[in-house]
């Protein structure tokens, strides 16, 4: 949803509030699809500071399905939504690009909601979700939910930097 930062900024110490949806059913990330299992309507405040300048403030919170990172199980995962941030209008896209000031969800004189909510949510994202602390994954060879019980395949790693001494072993044994 776009909403239009025109009329607010010509008139002096006016607050707008928006109530939206987020429009995508799906959050992607890194190649990755996560099904959003439920979503809480965008609550927008924005306020006109005075000299271009504005306040924005949104609420909303999200739950996503994300698999564990060792078993795939899928777990729901809350993301609550909290931004609040002054926005200066007078500066240009390319000033805030060497500024480092990362406001893709304003185009012009437009703010796109959904670009806002996807960049927060995207910053509230997990970095590594698990079903369980003791979370024992799956197996190596057969793919096993090891959490579900033994699978009986021999998960045995051997380092490989002692090789030379196993097939020394290997070659008195034969003789």
């Amino acid at each position: 949803m776009l909403i239009s930062l025109s009329e607010i900024m010509n008139l002096p110490r006016i607050e707008k509030h928006f109530t939206c949806e987020y429009g995508a059913d799906v959050f992607k990330e890194g190649g990755n699809e996560y099904r959003i299992l439920e979503k809480k309507n965008v609550e927008v405040s924005i306020r006109n500071l005075g000299g271009k300048k504005l306040s924005i403030k949104a609420e909303s919170g999200f739950v996503l399905e994300i698999p564990c990172g060792r078993c795939l199980v899928p777990q729901r995962v809350e993301i609550p939504v909290d931004f609040d941030e002054e926005v200066d209008m007078n500066i240009s896209s390319t000033e805030r690009a060497q500024n480092l000031d990362e406001t893709e969800y304003i185009s012009g004189y437009d703010l796109d909601v959904d670009r806002l909510i996807y960049e927060e949510i995207l910053l509230g994202f997990p970095t590594k979700v698990l079903c369980d602390e003791e979370c024992k994954g799956l197996c190596k060879v057969c793919g096993h939910n090891l959490n579900e019980g033994e699978c009986g395949c021999d998960r045995t790693e051997l380092d490989p930097r002692m090789s030379v001494i196993r097939d020394i072993f290997n070659q008195v044994k034969e003789v």
